[in-house]
Order: structure tokens, then sequence, then C-alpha cells
């Protein structure tokens, strides 16, 4: 009976996946997405928003928007607040700008209107379907190396240097010898074919934490000091939306507004053409399954998030871990969002997952999306080089917006300067522009 109502629901023989195989990528991809429970929160508490609250409503919104992408959308994607727009939600509109926050999500809940409304209106789809293939390689190739960079920072095993800018922790580190270990043994496994070997090594490397010292008199792996604790229900945030400010300050708060359209928009197209790509779920004509839907699913969640008092909601890259576990559907997404039901009230447990034991099922997954490359063909300048500088500028940057806006704009200027330019899609064409105008709202914000 349970077997056929998650077939009707999720079509998992079409998609050639089982119920088991779906609830481990599910696991995998909420253990890589949980830390957003403790990182939301005091993000968000620099805006002077109540860090309790925060912690409520991150989970809330995590559960709500992934179990929508996963009952609307039938896609293995995880939702929860970004954290990238988050910060500029809580340090450059509400501490430079002065913004006060109940104005701010008014200003990101209309923000997600907008999206919605550029949903309905299938315009998000015909962008998304009207991406060249060039660029779509070097966004999963730019998605696969920022999470791998990403990892590798939080876990400690690359660090800043001053002449070199990055450079490898201190093997004396016992941290970056955890993690060095979980980089060996982890493709191991995966090569191994180990059933859940990305769920497996997150367990396991969290589980010698716990006798691993961290050089400051304690452990990598905190025990739990409770494993149960009520959530709060976030009062002190939800329902406060002050959208009267917008109004009486608009051309004030406009560049901020694009910033938010620019960043939701692109990021979210980029995330979902970089996962789909990774997990070869693109149709033939290179288009992503149910994207009116799941941009709906999205939008919802920009819509939803600000009024339980969060702020930017998006799909986050670490569903790639899912995807690469062999999650196919939306009963993944479920699975992601009964993970947050659990953190409501056992987050002190998910909370002593070690970024050291996280970090090497990023890596693996960034080295199997760097496989894309072979779509490429490297003779051809004109899809190499749009390519590459995709994914190299995403990665020197720290930003893959900045990486879609080169890649583009050299994409456009090397086929015109080539002849072709009938080749260049309408879709290039416009996000070239807009690119080329978020660069210069991105400017004045920084003044």
């Amino acid at each position: 009976m349970k077997t056929n109502l998650l077939e009707r629901l999720f079509h998992l023989r079409a998609a050639g996946t089982t119920a088991g195989r779906e609830v481990l990528a599910g696991l995998g991809t909420f253990a890589a997405m949980v830390y957003c429970v403790a990182v939301n929160p005091a993000i968000m508490s620099n805006a002077g928003m109540d860090r309790a609250s925060e912690l409520t409503a991150t989970c809330l919104i995590a559960i709500i928007a992934s179990a929508t992408m996963g009952l609307l959308a039938n896609l293995p994607l995880g939702l929860a607040p970004a954290i990238g727009s988050n910060v500029v939600f809580a340090v450059v509109m509400v501490q430079q700008m002065g913004v006060p926050w109940p104005a701010a999500l008014a200003i990101v809940c209309l923000t997600g209107i907008v999206f919605m409304i550029l949903t309905v209106t299938r315009v998000r789809e015909r962008m998304a379907d009207g991406m060249p293939d060039c660029l779509r390689v070097g966004i999963q190739i730019a998605v696969g190396l920022t999470i791998m960079f990403i990892g590798l920072r939080n876990a400690g095993f690359v660090v800043a240097n001053h002449t070199t800018l990055v450079t490898m922790g201190a093997l004396s580190s016992p941290a970056v010898m955890l993690t060095f270990a979980g980089l060996v043994i982890t493709p191991a496994l995966v090569a191994a074919g180990v059933p859940g070997a990305l769920i497996i090594s997150i367990a396991g490397l969290t589980v010698i934490g716990l006798f691993v010292p961290d050089g400051h008199g304690g452990t990598i792996t905190h025990w739990p000091t409770r494993m149960f604790a009520m959530p709060v229900w976030p009062s002190a945030t939800a329902f406060h939306m002050d959208p009267g400010y917008i109004f009486h300050n608009f051309f004030y708060v406009l560049p901020v507004i694009i910033f938010f359209l620019c960043t939701e928009l692109f990021g979210t197209l980029a995330n979902l053409l970089g996962i789909a790509s990774a997990g070869g779920m693109l149709r033939k004509d290179g288009s992503i399954p149910n994207a009116t839907r799941a941009f709906a699913a999205d939008a919802a969640g920009t819509i939803l998030g600000p009024v339980l008092g969060t702020a930017v909601v998006a799909v986050y890259l670490e569903s790639v871990i899912g995807v690469q576990m062999g999650g196919r559907t939306g009963l993944v997404a479920v699975v992601i969002a009964l993970g947050f039901v659990a953190a409501l009230f056992l987050w002190p447990l998910f909370m002593i997952i070690p970024p050291q034991a996280t970090t090497p099922a990023l890596v693996m997954v960034g080295i199997l999306m760097f496989g894309a490359i072979s779509r490429l063909d490297l003779k051809d300048m004109t899809q190499s080089v749009p390519a590459i500088m995709t994914f190299m500028f995403a990665v020197l940057t720290g930003n893959l917006l900045n990486g879609m806006a080169f890649g583009t704009f050299s994409y456009i200027v090397m086929n015109v300067a080539a002849g072709r330019w009938r080749n260049v899609t309408p879709t290039a064409w416009g996000l070239g522009l807009i690119m080329a105008l978020f660069f210069i709202v991105s400017m004045s914000m920084r003044h």
C-alpha cells in the first residue's frame, strides 16, 4: 500500500529508482544542509532579529519549501534560507543602509511575488531552456568546484595565505588529518560501489570526530549536551513585515530590490541547471523537467519566508549530494523536509555534525560534476572559452553570478567576433543585459 502510494506520488519506476535509494539520498542532502539551522539564525541576528525565533522559522520554511518542491515538482531538491543572500539582507540592507528589518522582510517578499509572476508566465522556464549548452557546462562545473572549495574552507583544509591567497592547512592539525582521511576513504567507498557511500562517510567521520582532539581542549565532534529541545514559536519575527516603508522610500531601496531579483532569479536558475545536469536529469532538448513547478516552489518559499520572519529561500547546492547518491524524484525532497521536522526537536543532535565530516562528500560530488567538461568541444573557442571563464571566475571570485556574467559576456562577444551572432540565443542576449545591470547596481550598493 505504501509502495503504491509512493509510486503514484513520485513515479519511482519511471525515474529508474527505488524508495530506499531516495530515502538515503534525502538523508545525504539533509546532512549536508542542516548547518543552516545554526548558521542562518546567527546571520539574521545581525539584523537585530531574535535568534530562537529565527531557528524555528528556518526549520519551518525548509520543511514547507522542500515538501512543496517534492510534491509539486517531483524533483530531488532541498530548499532553505539562502545564507549568502541573507548576509546581504542583514549586513548590507539592515546594518549599512539602515532599513528596518520588518521593511527588509517586505522587500524580500515583494521579490518573491515578482518571481511568481515570472514563473506563471513561463518567462523563467523560457530563460532556462534558451541557455547555451556551453554555459550550462560551465555552470555545472562552477557549482561543483564551488561546493568543493566551500567544504574544504569550512573544514580548515584550505586556509588563507597572504602570498598565495589560499593554501593547505597544517597537516599537524587533527581536523585537517580527519578531513584528509575522509578525502581518501570517501572516493574509495564510491569506487567500490558501496550503497549510501556518502551518508556512510558523513556518519562515520562524525562518530570518529568524537574521539579526535580539536587542539583546544575539546574534540572535533562535540558531544551533545542534550538530545531534545522544544522549538520556540517565532512570534518575535513572524508576521512583522512593513510594506509601507517600500512605498515611502522606493528609490532608496530600488538598488537592493534589483540586487535580490538578479541574485535569486539567476542563482536559482544556475543551481537548477547545475544539479539537473549533474544527475543527467535534463531532457533531450536540454530543458529542466517540471521547471515551471520548480520555480513556483522556489518563489513560494521566498514569499512565505518573510511572513515567518526569515528572508530569501533558495534551492541548496547541497542537493547535488542526493542526486549523486541516485536520488531522482521528489521523495528525496520530502525526506529532506522530514529531516527538518526532526531538526525542530532534535537540533542539538544534528548540530554536532562537523564540517570535516561533510567535506569529503562535497569534494566527491564536485569531482563527479566536473565530468560535464566532456560535453565541450575544446577546439571550438566560442564554446570552450565561455565555459571555462564561467567556472574560473565563479571559483576565483567566490560568486557563481560573477562566473555566469563573465561566461555570458565572453559567449556573446566571441560569437559576434567570429561572425556567428545568429547563434546567440535571445536568452543569452537578455542574460548579458541583465548581468550588466546587476554589476552596475552592485557597484552602487558598495558606495
